[in-house]
């Protein structure tokens, strides 16, 4: 992939030369069949727990046809050479979330009650950013100019949770008085990968430079770690005052894929792994809340309480087999704790909708990861490659955190599903992160103007008898 994203840092142009179709009567198509899926599976849900239509199932599905037309209309007015598959692939998973999250509403326990018409509202919010970012974000390139700034930017939202109270024994919920509880490393993950897409396109000769080869890697020079053991002392701090690995774990990640994209060194990917594991298994040493998520992801069984969720998870994706025992028919709604309709969506689709649904859902994200990483292939400037592929690689790295967490692949880290589980800064950061993509997108595959004819060529062609 490396030497498929080499970065020609001398050329500013990033429109393509061809006439490409703009495929936007594509989009609307896929866009139909991405509302009527959840209104299906929303009809399910009621026929299988009550035997009956929901009663709100109108207003559901107009809600979110409303919200896809938006889009689309937006898109075809404001992108109109964006990529075609990647609202729809948007809209279906936000709503088979919304489906997920009201199934799981049905039952009386769990809090907190009647979400999905909440997450319904957070997704129209999403929208709305998506909207704007479209309409006002008219070049990609512009973001280029506040490098510095998003990274002051970002570190302030990431350490804003730090003074407020922890919840579930991590920081990463500020509260917002009349708004509620939102999550800022959500929006932090995108103003990063600006800063990360400018730095690197500025610094990537000096990083790509090795000053000898140990067993077949180069090795930086130190003064070339600087940056990378930076952002991972900024990492393991987070991870130490806010007890909050997911994030830490992400904004690590993501640096690393952006660096070697941009240097196409492989020891950058190696230090980056043995940094990241030297610290985590460092902080769980002496943090009680990591070295616990550690401990239960090696021993699911091994409890003080009885049996762990990790261990209910697994029984639930054990239970639905292949096909899977239907919406609103499974039990994983007996998985304890918090996080069933954030943590464990996942398992509700793998046991009410098996493995076969379960493969579907993660092959639509792999579909919308790939037509990013297609995208930063695209696009003809060096910072919009970096950016689409540090937007891409981020989207990427938290949906196999959060899907490890919950198979036991990883240890569990608390951050939710993108558009699948409820949340509403992880929704409305979604819907922005998938905007820009498409600007990115629009911008790459634009046609390039057809140049004017010149006058004083036509007055000296040379006529042949």
């Amino acid at each position: 992939m490396s030497s498929n994203l080499n970065i020609n840092t001398g050329s500013n142009t990033t429109v393509s030369s061809g006439g490409l179709p703009s495929r936007r009567n594509t989009e609307l198509a896929m866009l139909v069949f991405a509302v009527l899926i959840p209104i299906f599976a929303y009809a399910n849900v009621g026929l299988a727990l009550d035997g009956e239509l929901p009663a709100g199932m109108l207003g559901y599905g107009l809600g979110l046809g409303a919200l896809a037309a938006c889009g689309h209309l937006v898109v075809r007015k404001w992108a109109p050479y964006a990529d075609p598959l990647m609202l729809p692939i948007a809209m279906l998973l936000n709503g088979l979330g919304l489906v997920l999250i009201y199934r799981l509403d049905q039952v009386a326990y769990l809090q907190p009650p009647d979400a999905a018409p909440g997450q319904l509202l957070w997704s129209a919010i999403g929208i709305g950013l998506f909207v704007a970012v479209l309409i006002f974000l008219k070049d990609h390139r512009v973001l280029q100019r506040y490098t510095y700034i998003s990274m002051v930017v970002a570190l302030v939202l990431l350490a804003l949770p730090m003074f407020f109270p922890a919840r579930y024994g991590a920081r990463i919920w500020i509260t917002i008085p009349g708004v509620g509880s939102l999550q800022p490393g959500e929006f932090a993950k995108i103003i990063i990968a600006v800063f990360f897409a400018g730095y690197l396109m500025v610094k990537r000769d000096a990083l790509a430079l090795a000053s000898r080869r140990f067993m077949g890697l180069y090795l930086p020079r130190g003064r070339d770690l600087g940056p990378i053991v930076t952002i991972w002392v900024l990492s393991l701090l987070i991870l130490v005052f806010e007890t909050d690995l997911g994030t830490s774990l992400l904004f690590f990640g993501m640096f690393v894929i952006m660096l070697y994209v941009a240097t196409e060194r492989t020891s950058w990917i190696v230090f980056g792994m043995l940094l990241s594991a030297g610290g985590a298994v460092f902080v769980a040493s002496f943090n009680s809340h990591v070295g616990k998520r550690v401990s239960l992801w090696l021993d699911p069984l091994n409890a003080d309480d009885g049996v762990t969720e990790i261990a209910q998870s697994l029984y639930s994706f054990g239970a639905g087999g292949l096909l899977g025992s239907g919406l609103g028919q499974g039990y994983s709604r007996l998985i304890g704790g918090i996080g069933i309709k954030s943590d464990y969506i996942l398992s509700t689709a793998g046991e009410e909708l098996g493995l076969t649904g379960l493969m579907a859902i993660i092959i639509l994200y792999a579909l919308l990861i790939e037509r990013g990483v297609r995208t930063a292939l695209a696009a003809r400037d060096p910072f919009g490659k970096l950016l689409a592929v540090g937007l891409s690689g981020a989207f990427a790295l938290q949906i196999f955190i959060v899907a490890g967490g919950v198979t036991a692949l990883i240890p569990l880290t608390g951050m939710t599903m993108p558009f699948l589980a409820q949340g509403g800064s992880s929704v409305i950061a979604n819907w922005a992160l998938v905007a820009i993509l498409l600007r990115v997108s629009d911008t790459a595959r634009r046609p390039a103007p057809t140049p004017a004819p010149s006058t004083d060529a036509e007055m000296t062609q040379v006529v042949r008898p």
